[in-house]
């Protein structure tokens, strides 16, 4: 009985080091959508971990029009592969993810997945 034990911590450990740090431990603080040069979309921000170890946080942005329809919607990782050590932050600049459309009203960001490379 004890080596069934000893095999299911071993075998469920890495679970729970993945499940550590949740999209809430990450925040995104001063995220502005605007115009970059060229007309091209500038979607700034700073993606900070709060969580006690170093993981990786995946940002959805979307783009919607005045009813509240998504025009656009992307994913990314702003850290790449690369942990972010405990209280650092990340600054990112998604807008060359996203094409320009006249119809744009509002812009908001989201962490929405956590991994620990």
């Amino acid at each position: 009985m004890k080596a069934f034990v000893a095999v299911a911590v071993l075998l469920l450990a890495p679970l729970a080091a993945h499940a550590a740090c949740s999209p809430a431990d990450f925040a995104i603080q001063g995220f502005k959508p605007g115009a970059a040069p060229g007309a091209r979309l500038s979607l700034r921000g700073e993606l900070v971990n709060h969580c006690a170890t170093a993981s990786a946080a995946q940002i959805r942005i979307q783009v919607k029009d005045a009813s509240g329809t998504v025009l656009q919607s992307k994913q990314a990782w702003p850290a790449g592969t690369s942990n972010i050590a405990p209280g650092d932050t990340v600054n990112f600049d998604l807008g060359r993810m996203f094409h320009a459309q006249p119809d744009m009203s509002t812009f908001t960001a989201s962490v929405v997945d956590v991994r620990t490379w």
